[in-house]
């Protein structure tokens, strides 16, 4: 599969906590496109309770949602997504750092995350530490990782 990269200005880019009721469309279709589509993640793993209480994040383009995050209750930031063609120029980083940002307003001391292997170096540049051995989930290989905040 070729992926054709578009080329974005940062300024361009807004970060905002999202409502899963009202956002559930942009979310799902972001995370369907790299999770299933892309990783075939399969669909009944995808989706879980935690939807309904997590805290969600959508990073947008002139109205077009380009990524996504949640953040459980707990500390676990997970379902972060970028869609492809939006790599490597910093949506990531900086949907990330306004996760952080929004986990520390709520009071929590530290996050952990499941990195795919393939992302640990990205997590590893924001100052997550790899914590125990490897392990799988939908077949995809994971490490756990925290940050205290």
């Amino acid at each position: 599969m070729t992926i054709s990269y578009i080329q974005i200005h940062p300024a361009n880019i807004q970060i905002r906590r999202a409502d899963w009721g009202k956002d559930q469309a942009d979310l799902a279709n972001m995370r369907r496109r790299v999770f299933i589509e892309e990783q075939h993640v399969p669909e009944e793993l995808e989706w879980d309770e935690f939807d309904d209480t997590a805290t969600h994040f959508i990073a947008s383009i002139d109205n077009r949602a380009i990524a996504s995050a949640r953040l459980k209750p707990d500390g676990q930031i997970g379902r972060m997504a970028v869609l492809a063609e939006y790599r490597h120029q910093g949506v990531g980083s900086r949907l990330l750092y306004f996760v952080l940002q929004s986990a520390a307003s709520l009071g929590l001391k530290q996050v952990y995350l499941h990195a795919q292997l393939a992302a640990l170096s990205f997590y590893e540049k924001q100052g997550f530490k790899s914590q125990g051995d490897i392990f799988y989930e939908a077949d995809i290989p994971h490490k756990k990782m925290q940050l205290k905040i």
